[in-house]
């Protein structure tokens, strides 16, 4: 009998699992290949169930190859994908689906298995239920179908290379059981390093991204916990780098939200934040704003009115404090002109330098792991190391928030899964 190993029971691992197993059923050829999948912690999907606060943001409405580190390989590896999965699902009577499940390969597999689900803002695709439990459930149910095999509890330190023709992959458990198999999937997230992997294979050291950024603490820990929605730019040697518009909360070491996040993945030594309080009001514009304020609250308070007069109701005090602070102004000073053209260009990009990662903890993906130009883009094969294959996150790919990069554990799980397959079915 014929072995797939799976390393790793995440999205990406349940994906390849699903799909190795049912294409070797589809084959007629059940008895003849063995899916195995090998997961370090006590059960499998305790990943999944984590994403998304609990709620799995598994995709997107729109998947835009473009978005994704390694653009090239990301567009190559998704079409290989839909020609690999072509046709499948209709939409049938699931009318609750807001996007058609013929869109592409990863909402054609879960619809086949079941799944429900509903899209909010920026083409963020939820399960209906608003729990991760619903797609770890469709995941399960399918691996039991097809016969997958799951060892919880079994961590694999090292994968060792067939040594000559006909030999299989050697699989070092920690706690030094071997296993064998005639084919391997990475599926490790961003736990990849290179004492797993066969000597040789090319690799990037990894590091966790998409998270909180650390800048100057001076006006952040003033504002901690507090939320705003303006916009976040991240700036390079004068030049703006991008610009993300959404909530932006504070932190004592410097900021976090979903604008953070993404600027994170983009940021280098040096750069600064800026932090724009009154996105909607263009920069050129940003003074005739306040201007118009001025004379807007000086009729309907009959009075010369203060700093803290043209601050209220449009930020909440703590901002107003360190906006004026940072601009010299004294709250309960008169509103003037100098201090007019002080104050708008911080309201619309309060500047914080950048120091590093903030909390860790937070981030959502590491960047690194093995690079994209040792990997076939058309079944996720690994160069010269014939029957591995490297899968999601173990790969150096990211995207930012929104469902990119769950969407991409799927494709490239399901994407390989077939392929190593396919690679023993034909005695390959």
């Amino acid at each position: 009998m014929k072995t797939i190993a799976i390393i790793g029971a995440g999205a990406a691992g349940l994906a390849a699992a699903v799909a190795a197993a049912e294409a070797a059923r589809g084959a007629g050829a059940l008895a003849e290949v063995r899916v195995t999948v090998y997961e370090a912690s006590d059960r499998v999907g305790r990943s999944i169930l984590a994403t998304g606060n609990g709620r799995c943001n598994f995709s997107n409405a729109v998947i835009d190859a473009g978005r994704y580190r390694n653009a090239s390989f990301v567009e190559e590896a998704l079409g290989a994908c839909e020609a690999t999965f072509e046709g499948g699902a209709s939409p049938g009577d699931d009318s609750l689906l807001p996007v058609d499940v013929r869109a592409n390969a990863v909402l054609r597999f879960f619809a086949e298995r079941g799944l429900v689900w509903r899209e909010e803002g920026e083409g963020r695709l939820y399960p209906l239920a608003n729990k991760a439990t619903s797609v770890l459930d469709c995941l399960r149910a399918a691996c039991t179908a097809a016969g997958v095999r799951e060892l919880v509890e079994s961590e694999v330190a090292a994968v060792e290379a067939p040594r000559g023709e006909g030999d299989r992959f050697t699989l070092r458990l920690v706690d030094r059981r071997l296993e064998r198999a005639d084919a391997v999937i990475v599926a490790v997230g961003g736990a990849v390093g290179e004492r797993l992997l066969p000597a040789g294979v090319p690799f990037c050291a990894t590091a966790p991204t998409l998270g909180p950024i650390a800048t100057d603490p001076r006006w952040p820990r003033q504002l901690d916990n507090i939320r705003v929605r303006g916009a976040l730019e991240l700036w390079r040697g004068g030049r703006l780098v991008a610009r993300e518009v959404g909530e932006v909360m504070f932190r004592k070491y410097g900021v976090s939200g979903i604008a953070a996040f993404n600027l994170s993945r983009l940021m280098e030594p040096g750069d600064q934040l800026a932090v724009d309080f009154v996105a909607a009001v263009p920069e050129e514009d940003a003074e005739a704003f306040l201007r118009a304020r001025q004379t807007r609250l000086q009729g309907a308070l009959r009075r010369s009115i203060t700093w803290e007069d043209l601050m209220r109701g449009m930020v909440l005090a703590p901002v107003a404090d360190v906006l004026l602070k940072a601009c010299g102004l004294r709250g309960d000073a008169a509103v003037d002109e100098a201090g007019l053209a002080r104050l708008s260009p911080v309201l619309k990009g309060l500047r914080l330098p950048v120091t590093g990662t903030g909390d860790v903890r937070q981030c959502q993906v590491h960047r690194g792991g093995v690079k994209v130009t040792a990997v076939d883009a058309r079944t996720c094969e690994v160069r010269g190391v014939p029957g591995l294959y490297v899968v999601g996150e173990a790969l150096d790919v990211d995207a930012p928030c929104g469902g990119y990069n769950l969407h991409w554990a799927w494709a490239s799980g399901l994407l390989a899964g077939k392929s190593a397959t396919a690679r023993l079915r034909e005695g390959r």
